[in-house]
């Protein structure tokens, strides 16, 4: 999708910082702090702490490749600039099913929040036992989806300029809500009644911070690096723009899962024996009825249509650069990458992305709750390639221009990719395994794919090319092993204690990152990430003032 396509001048760093608030506020308020008070109680606080500085320590190795190599859409290419081909796609891939994963989910928890109107058929959208979706609430569900996706469709441009509108009513909802509750009544007691602040000990804090849509949350930072090659100036924009929508984004969660805490009556708490028992299916506007706050409950009604409807402008433009990318490097069909030249939109991309949003909504996308879980275990994932490409092209390309460096790399890389190693983990079994399988599902597909190409491609070539993407299938097949055997607390069988299994992923993760830089830096010395071309400065021509690509600033070439 070209979205520079109406206006060549570029993205504005405010516009960029709207865009990324806009993405955090997507559905993720609405429900994450109901169901991390649910698995974790008050230490829910923590979770969205410690989830904060998680997703900041990947987006700020992101920001130092996002802002040296500005393509939009980048999150889908730079496996192949640090790794090459195979690689490439295969981190691709999982960023596509994040991204486009995040489609489905705004409509289900628009049609979620449904019921909490007044209407008998609305009432009828949600099965009260499991709080899933009902055979009528799918219907809305897929019918929101395709509205949403039609209205991009047809005039992204007009959505693209109405974005900070509706990310200044959808900042305004949630800031109102949270007065509203705690003017209430806020009972303290709440934060230590019923087994004390953490009652169901510290790893429910860590499985809420991957399975309760905190890191789902979050996740919005990636509209900011795939969106901001189009901004006028991303070496800058790019951090700036981050580091604002973070520190915001937390700040609003923190109070809004506090403001929920609080507010929910002791007597009520007593009676459902504790947080797990509090299950409320529209958390903010169920509660907000209980305490005939009227007002906010029509107000949160109304931004339970803004909130996903908003986020959603990011989504879909999002997804379809991924397939974009995957397009132009051979994996997809470049049909695919076929942009209208009137509307500006990649079409075909746009469809296969209605089509895997349909398909997860009819398998999966039962409820919010269960979609978040697994859409959360794939965006970890598709963050594994950040710190690792900061490290690999601090070797293979040390004078290649950074307008943004990130500090003490060196440290902060490996140590970030080992806390990305641990929320895999704390997402849970079965859901790692069905993500691994999900993501592996890439590599018989780039076999097909080579072979096709290069129909003599012999057996040598072929190990050739995959050698630089061992280390992914590796570390992916070793993390679902360790989380089906590991402990109870995250779902495993307890063949491995728990405590142990932590510390057998934390200490594990240097290995499998040393491991990975040194083959990207073989892939460079065996030529798969090519040598130095301009392909880079002409993935988005004259949107934004990019250094040039010259033949001695060693920037890998992003064709395959």
């Amino acid at each position: 999708m070209d979205m520079s396509a109406g206006d060549r001048k570029g993205l504005s760093l405010f516009a960029l910082i709207m865009i990324g608030i806009g993405s955090i506020f997507g559905s993720g308020w609405l429900f994450g702090a109901g169901a991390a008070a649910q698995v974790a109680g008050p230490a829910a606080l923590v979770a969205w702490v410690i989830g904060a500085v998680f997703i900041g320590m990947i987006a700020m190795t992101y920001a130092e490749v996002g802002a040296a190599y500005p393509i939009p859409g980048g999150m889908a290419r730079y496996g192949h600039l640090s790794h090459g081909p195979v690689l490439g796609f295969l981190t691709g891939w999982a960023v596509w099913i994040a991204t486009a994963s995040l489609i489905p989910i705004e409509s289900i928890a628009a049609t979620q929040y449904m019921t909490s109107w007044g209407f008998g058929w609305a009432k009828g959208l949600v099965e009260p036992a499991g709080h899933q979706l009902s055979a009528s609430g799918m219907a809305v569900a897929l019918a929101l989806t395709v509205a949403l996706w039609l209205t991009c469709y047809w005039s992204v441009q007009l959505l693209a300029r109405a974005n900070t509108v509706l990310t200044v009513v959808k900042f305004a909802i949630p800031v109102l809500a949270v007065a509203a509750l705690a003017a209430s009544g806020f009972h303290t007691s709440n934060l230590t009644a019923q087994g004390g602040f953490a009652p169901y000990g510290w790893s429910a804090v860590l499985t809420a911070v991957t399975t309760c849509g905190v890191v789902f949350a979050f996740n919005g930072f990636q509209a900011v690096v795939n969106l901001g090659g189009a901004a006028r100036n991303p070496g800058r924009a790019i951090p700036v723009a981050l580091v604002g929508a973070l520190a915001l984004g937390l700040v609003i969660y923190l109070a809004l899962q506090t403001a929920y805490l609080g507010a929910v009556p002791p007597e009520q708490l007593a009676r459902a024996g504790g947080w797990q028992g509090v299950n409320l299916g529209s958390p903010f506007a169920d509660l907000a009825k209980l305490l005939m706050l009227h007002w906010v409950v029509t107000m949160l009604q109304f931004g339970a249509f803004i909130s996903p409807a908003g986020s959603n402008i990011a989504n879909v433009a999002s997804a379809a650069y991924m397939v974009t990318n995957l397009a132009e490097t051979g994996f997809f069909p470049r049909k695919l990458a076929a942009v209208h030249p009137r509307y500006g939109t990649a079409r075909p991309a746009m469809w296969l992305n209605l089509g895997f949003s349909v398909l997860l909504l009819l398998t999966v996308g039962r409820s919010w709750q269960a979609l978040a879980g697994v859409v959360s275990a794939a965006m970890v994932i598709s963050y594994l390639i950040g710190p690792i490409a900061v490290g690999v092209l601090r070797r293979t390309a040390p004078e290649l221009p950074r307008p943004f460096r990130l500090p003490a790399a060196g440290v902060l890389c490996p140590v970030t990719f080992a806390f990305a190693a641990c929320a895999l983990y704390w997402s849970k079994w079965p859901d790692t395994g069905k993500v691994t399988a999900l993501t592996l599902v890439s590599v018989p597909i780039a076999v097909l794919v080579l072979r096709h190409r290069a129909g003599s491609l012999g057996a040598a070539r072929l190990r050739q090319q995959f050698a630089p993407a061992w280390w992914m299938i590796a570390f992916l097949l070793w993390l679902a092993v360790l989380s089906a055997l590991g402990s109870p607390d995250f779902g495993g069988h307890g063949i491995i204690p728990g405590g142990l299994d932590i510390a057998l992923v934390a200490l594990s993760a240097p290995a499998f990152y040393f491991w990975a830089v040194r083959a990207g830096v073989r892939a460079r010395a065996t030529g798969l990430t090519g040598p130095p071309a301009a392909a880079v400065a002409a993935a988005s021509p004259a949107v934004h003032p990019t250094p040039p690509v010259t033949p001695t600033d060693h920037r890998p070439t992003v064709s395959v």
